[in-house]
C-alpha cells in the first residue's frame, strides 16, 4: 500500500510539474509594456480632464453667479406669492367685516325703530342694551378695520420693494445669462470634443484603477491624479519623493501612487508618450 501510494504522489508531482513548463508566462518585458501603457493611458485621460477643467474656468464664477441669482428670484417670488395672499386674506378680512358693519346698522336701525313703539320700560331697557351692544360690535369692527387696512398698506409696501428688488435680480440674471452664453458658444464645441475623448480614453483603463483615479481627481482640489514627478518631488503635494521610489517609477513595472496625497506618479518618459499619443489620435 506504501508503495502505491507513493507512485500515485510522485505521478502527481510529475503532473504538475509537466503542466508549469507548458504553461504560458508573460516575458518581464511583456509585463513592464502592459504597466506603461496603463500609466500612458491614465496621464492621457488626465490630460484631457485638465483641458476641460481649463475650458471651464474660463467661465469662472459665472455659473454660480447665475445659480445664486436664480435662487434669490425664486426666494424673492415665493415671499411676493405669500405676502400676495396674506393681502388677499386682509382684504377679506376687511370686506366681512363691512359686511357685518351694514348688517349691524341695519339692526340698530330696527332696534330704534321698536324702542319708539315700546309700552313699558323693561322692553325699553332690552332694546337699549341691544342698541348699545351693537353699536359696540360696530366699533369694534371699525377699529379691526383701521388696523387691518394700516397692516394692509405696510404689505403693499414690502410687496413693492419685493417687486423692485426681483425685478433689478432678473435683469442682473439677464446679464449673466448672456455673458455665460457667450462664453460657452466659444468653447462649447471644444468642450464636447474633449468630453468625448475623455469618455473613449476611460475605455481604455480597468475599471478598478478608473474608479481610484476618479476619487482622487474629486477629493484633489486642483483636479489632478496623475501627475508627473518634478525633481523628485510629487507633482501634486510636492512632497518628496525618496530615491528608490523614483527609481521605481521611472522603471515602470508597477503603478505607484504619493504616499502623502495618493496622486498616481508618472516620470516624463510617460508623460511625453502620453502627450505624443494625443497628438497622433487628433489627426
Amino acid at each position: 500500500m506504501k508503495e502505491k501510494a507513493g507512485a500515485k504522489a510522485e505521478k502527481k508531482t510529475a503532473t504538475k510539474t509537466a503542466a508549469a513548463k507548458t504553461a504560458p508566462v508573460a516575458a518581464p518585458e511583456e509585463r513592464d509594456a502592459a504597466v506603461e501603457q496603463k500609466l500612458v493611458s491614465l496621464y492621457a485621460l488626465q490630460s484631457v480632464d485638465s483641458a476641460i477643467d481649463n475650458i471651464r474656468i474660463l467661465r469662472g464664477e459665472l455659473p454660480l453667479e447665475v445659480q445664486d441669482l436664480e435662487d434669490d428670484i425664486a426666494g424673492y417670488k415665493a415671499r411676493i406669492e405669500k405676502i400676495t395672499g396674506d393681502m388677499d386674506e386682509i382684504n377679506r378680512n376687511i370686506a366681512e367685516r363691512k359686511s357685518a358693519i351694514t348688517d349691524i346698522k341695519a339692526q340698530i336701525k330696527k332696534y330704534e325703530k321698536q324702542l319708539r313703539e315700546v309700552k313699558n320700560s323693561r322692553e325699553y331697557d332690552a332694546l337699549n342694551k341691544e342698541i348699545e351692544y351693537q353699536t359696540l360690535e360696530n366699533q369694534l369692527h371699525e377699529k379691526r378695520i383701521r388696523e387691518a387696512t394700516a397692516h394692509l398698506e405696510k404689505k403693499k409696501a414690502d410687496l413693492e420693494r419685493i417687486e423692485t428688488a426681483c425685478t433689478e435680480r432678473e435683469k442682473d440674471l439677464e446679464v449673466k445669462k448672456n455673458e455665460l452664453n457667450e462664453i460657452v458658444a466659444e468653447t462649447e464645441k471644444d468642450e464636447k470634443a474633449l468630453m468625448k475623448k475623455s469618455d473613449e480614453y476611460k475605455t481604455h483603463i480597468e475599471p478598478r484603477w478608473l474608479r481610484l483615479y476618479e476619487r482622487i481627481r474629486n477629493n484633489a482640489h486642483n483636479g489632478l491624479a496623475v501627475v508627473c514627478l518634478d525633481r523628485d518631488a510629487c507633482g501634486g503635494c510636492f512632497s518628496k519623493i525618496p530615491p528608490q521610489r523614483t527609481i521605481d517609477i521611472s522603471m515602470h513595472k508597477k503603478i505607484i501612487s504619493c504616499e502623502y496625497c495618493g496622486r498616481f506618479l508618472v516620470d516624463e518618459s510617460i508623460k511625453e508618450k502620453a502627450l505624443d499619443f494625443i497628438e497622433k489620435d487628433k489627426k
